[in-house]
């Protein structure tokens, strides 16, 4: 009997295996569908680029302010705001349109920092800036610290993937992000979906 069960509980352990690794393929395959969130561009109060990516992110958010989508930029990210804004100013924003946030360490502080200044400006509509496959926390953290602000994806989509498999640097930065939802997801309660 005991032999039997063995063979029932390896197996189940097997297909169970079987499933959560065929989960993750599907989840690498399809991440640029699931984790890129990109809303159409609004005008807005602001536009907010999170540190971690100090090239296409602020290009993207110096087109959309050239565009005329928001009065001004803030970057946030301790060690990152800096080189955000320097990136901002060689596409041609000026230093005025420019706030800095410099405390923030993680995507969960730029939500929570930003959105105490935004309170204060009594900003209503943000455009979030970030790298297509960290557009989806980036929102959903902003969303959870400020309910009554509407705030819109507009990610830099130069180097998104069609759905298929992804380069071996893309696969790294998209593993990753799927662990940091489930993480946000348990440690504050910030739900990806």
């Amino acid at each position: 009997m005991k032999s039997r069960r063995r063979k029932i509980l390896a197996w189940a352990g097997l297909a169970v295996g079987m499933l959560l690794l065929t989960g993750f393929f599907v989840a690498l395959w399809f991440s640029p569908v699931w984790l890129a969130l990109d809303d159409r561009p609004v005008p807005a109060d602001a536009i907010v680029v999170p540190g971690g990516e100090w090239v296409l992110r602020p290009k993207r958010a110096a087109e959309l302010f050239q565009q005329g989508r928001a009065p001004r930029i803030i970057v946030s990210g301790k060690g990152e705001a800096e080189p955000l804004r320097l990136a901002l100013r060689e596409r041609g924003v000026p230093a005025v349109a420019i706030e800095l946030e410099d405390q923030a360490r993680s995507t969960q502080e730029n939500a929570v920092f930003v959105v105490r200044r935004l309170r204060q400006e009594k900003a209503r509509r943000v455009i979030i800036v970030t790298s297509w496959f960290h557009s989806r926390r980036a929102l959903h953290c902003f969303q959870h610290y400020a309910p009554e602000i509407e705030f819109y994806s507009v990610p830099a989509m130069n180097d998104c993937p069609k759905p298929g498999w992804l380069e071996a640097s893309q696969r790294k930065w998209v593993t990753l992000e799927y662990a940091k939802l489930a993480w946000y997801w348990v440690r504050y309660g910030i739900s990806p979906f």
